[in-house]
């Protein structure tokens, strides 16, 4: 017991495989960039802050294993400082361009410090290790770092392909094991879908709890008592953490959420929108295609005061503000929630506060600036703690916890899986469950090979895991209506590739005949997960 109403913050940190074998920076791997440019480095560095002026911050953190083995891609690192090197070199022109006009040179200057200060922290300060140093965090007991499966697969949709989930978690977990050294207790679920047979697979895994969506909450046989506000648990003894709905609208609504505030920065129009060719040379993909530098200079405007130059400091303090109403939001649900709860459960109220980490940050300027007032802010309140999910259960008295069987769901429109299956998708899954049958079947057939063969074998795993990702059919539907044609053209290219080359191993191994040119392109292109163990696909 706390004493303390509980407020748990976790992120989750995912993008698609991006990584493309050319010499040049391209399209897709700019949400790498921007990723670690506006997301990771400024969480690393607000750790460094919080740390230094001891304000004891608590935060939950997914990094997925796709994330995590681009992290630490020597190829994928070296684009990304040659991105970096061409925002500094463009800032230099910048900052000539602008010199006239103090509002646009004052925000030229503010984006060409910040990408040498990204360049300087990454290198020196972080080593270009950015796992390790969530590592050092979690050591001192600030982060708690949870798993979550290899290829951000949708594991309700392949409850009867056992191989797939087996996979998923087991791959998924040796590439945690690998990058920060302990066996986590929490598993993110992509897309928060969950079925009430994963719980028995989470508990196989030795897998403490999980987080849920609220409905799957609120309508879970038999209803909770408390809804969201205390942890509820499977006849597994899985821990679920409910999502609290209203916080993540607050953030997460592109319509209404404190991220669409006119004063902050618009996400959507860069410099090289309006500046000709030549100005933007280092960021024009081959066929010219405009790239982004990251140089953003106008905030979101509304109705009543369309846009104008962006003013980072009226933007950060508008942020502050939202932080205080967050809180206070927070704490008066708590408070109710507390004094319905205090008459039949000594038991701390929690408020689950679930986001998308790369929403803060790349999408919304100001979001890590919002989270570090949340922890500044929330150290002043006596009223709440901040804790980690594990933190937070094991201060908690066991026999509190109601057994419950949550309903299906997921996040996405509707929250039934609607995002990630429809008729612009399904066509997909056909392909994908057939393809795991093979692999499954490829397992089964060679059980102990080496040299060429188990080089095979292994890429034909990643070739799959990577093909079952969610990303791909999320990207694909039409149900998504701002994903950029671009992107529906990557994701497409993508789920066939991977299609491709898994058939072309199976069918190889089939006829003993492995073009060695083929594979090795293959493997230096889908280079993920070096050390993974394609026995993971048997039937057991």
């Amino acid at each position: 017991m706390t004493g303390k109403n509980v407020i748990a913050i976790v992120l989750n940190a995912h993008i698609p495989f991006v990584r493309k074998d050319k010499f040049k920076f391209s399209f897709e791997e700019l949400q790498f960039f921007s990723v670690v440019s506006e997301t990771l480095l400024p969480l690393l560095e607000m750790f460094d802050r919080l740390e230094s002026d001891r304000i004891p911050f608590r935060l939950g953190l997914a990094v997925s294993p796709v994330l995590c083995n681009l992290l630490t891609d020597e190829g994928l690192i070296n684009h990304y400082l040659d991105y970096v090197d061409s925002q500094i070199t463009f800032g230099e022109t910048e900052l000539e361009r602008t010199k006239n006009d103090p509002a646009m040179h004052n925000l030229a200057k503010y984006y060409y410090d910040n990408a040498i200060e990204r360049r300087i922290n990454f290198t020196e300060r972080y080593d270009k290790n950015i796992p390790r140093v969530l590592s050092y965090y979690r050591k001192k007991g600030r982060v708690e770092l949870l798993a979550s499966p290899a290829t951000n697969c949708f594991l309700p949709f392949y409850l009867e392909h056992y191989e797939v989930i087996r996979a998923q978690i087991e791959t998924a977990l040796a590439s945690h094991k690998k990058f920060f050294d302990v066996k986590p207790a929490g598993f993110w679920l992509p897309e928060l879908g969950y079925h009430p047979e994963l719980s028995g697979h989470l508990h196989h895994y030795g897998i403490n709890y999980t987080i849920i969506d609220t409905h799957s909450a609120l309508l879970a046989n038999p209803p909770p008592k408390y809804g969201s506000f205390f942890p509820l648990k499977t006849k597994h003894d899985i821990y679920l953490l409910v999502k609290d709905f209203y916080a993540s609208q607050e953030i997460m609504d592109r319509e209404q959420g404190f991220p669409v505030e006119g004063l902050f920065r618009n996400f959507f129009h860069d410099a090289a929108d309006d500046l000709p060719l030549e100005s933007i040379k280092f960021f024009l993909e081959d066929d010219g295609s405009r790239l982004s530098t990251g140089y953003k200079y106008y905030n979101i405007g509304d109705s009543e005061k369309p846009r104008t130059v962006y003013d980072p400091r009226a933007a950060a303090e508008k942020a502050q503000n939202y932080a205080e109403k967050f809180l206070e939001k927070r704490i008066a649900s708590l408070n109710g929630a507390s004094e319905l709860m205090n008459k039949d459960l000594n038991g701390d109220a929690v408020n689950l506060c679930a986001w998308d980490a790369d929403f803060l940050g790349r999408f919304w300027h100001e979001g890590i600036l919002f989270l570090e007032a949340i922890f500044r802010i929330g150290v002043r309140k006596n009223e709440i703690k901040f804790m980690t999910p594990s933190e937070y259960i094991s201060s908690q008295n066991e026999t509190l916890f109601q057994v419950v069987e949550p309903e299906f769901s997921s996040s996405g429109v509707n929250g039934y899986a609607e995002s990630w299956l429809d008729e612009s998708t399904g066509q997909f899954y056909r392909h994908l469950f057939y393809a795991s049958r093979r692999m499954a079947e490829l397992a089964e057939r060679f059980r102990n090979e080496s040299g060429i063969k188990e080089r095979a074998l292994k890429q034909a795993s990643r070739e799959i895991l990577l093909a079952l990702s969610s990303d791909w059919p999320r990207l694909i539907s039409t149900q998504n209506s701002k994903t950029l044609p671009k992107w529906r053209t990557y994701a497409m290219s993508e789920l066939e590739s991977h299609l491709k080359n898994f058939t072309t191993i199976y069918e190889s191994l089939g006829s003993s005949y492995l073009s060695t040119r083929f594979l090795t392109d293959i493997e230096h292109r889908n280079n993920i997960f070096p050390d993974i163990n394609y026995t993971v696909f048997r039937r057991k």
